[in-house]
């Protein structure tokens, strides 16, 4: 192959490629902890194409991250999936999900207590509140944990984004102690376990 062979931008028929990929993408919002964490995890799946963190499951709208801190909003430091299904599947980033983050601990993450830090599927269509729903019924079968999984499973009622220094935490601030002593070993976890799924670093 012409290795200097560019991919049309196009096709045939006059169509951007890209706006027809982004078109197919589909999104899915989760909840484990902080949202520095998941997000540090998800953007480094392939067919995953971008990761917000937010808010979502809350009374409050638009609410700020001094607001959700506090704990009384109800909302959950989550983050939105945009993935390709081509690519990735709702299930695999279920696998991911559930595997990742402990979802037996009522309000808490670790060191991170509060309802801000609950485990949440916030589903965007039935398919996936089924999926959500049959995983979780196969961890409690399978025994994987010794505890009941208490991670909630409800429509997605509205995203709202998290202020713009959350989106890029972990990239910016790797020194950081959090960083290294919680989110750090998440990622190796991550490679250790989900190597395949994992986007070329």
């Amino acid at each position: 192959m012409n290795k200097n062979f560019k991919f049309p931008a196009n096709t045939p028929d006059g169509r951007n490629r890209r706006d027809i990929m982004l078109n197919n993408l589909q999104s899915a919002v989760f909840g484990g902890g902080c949202f520095w964490c998941t997000k540090a995890i998800f953007t480094r799946l392939k067919g995953v194409e971008s990761v917000e963190s937010g808010y979502a499951g809350g009374r409050t709208p638009n609410p700020s991250y001094e607001q959700v801190s506090m704990g009384n909003t109800g909302h959950v430091e989550s983050i939105k999936i945009e993935f390709d299904p081509g690519v990735v599947k709702y299930a695999d980033l279920l696998n991911v999900f559930f595997a990742m983050h402990d979802p037996t601990t009522l309000n808490r993450q670790g060191g991170d207590v509060g309802e801000q830090y609950r485990s949440a599927v916030f589903y965007t269509a039935l398919e996936q509140k089924r999926q959500a729903e049959e995983f979780i019924k196969k961890l409690e079968d399978d025994g994987t944990f010794k505890d009941p999984v208490v991670t909630e499973i409800r429509p997605l009622d509205k995203f709202w984004p998290a202020e713009s220094y959350h989106q890029r935490y972990y990239e910016q601030n790797q020194n950081k102690p959090y960083c290294q002593v919680v989110i750090n070993p998440k990622i190796a976890k991550l490679r250790a376990k989900f190597a395949p799924l994992l986007k070329q670093e």
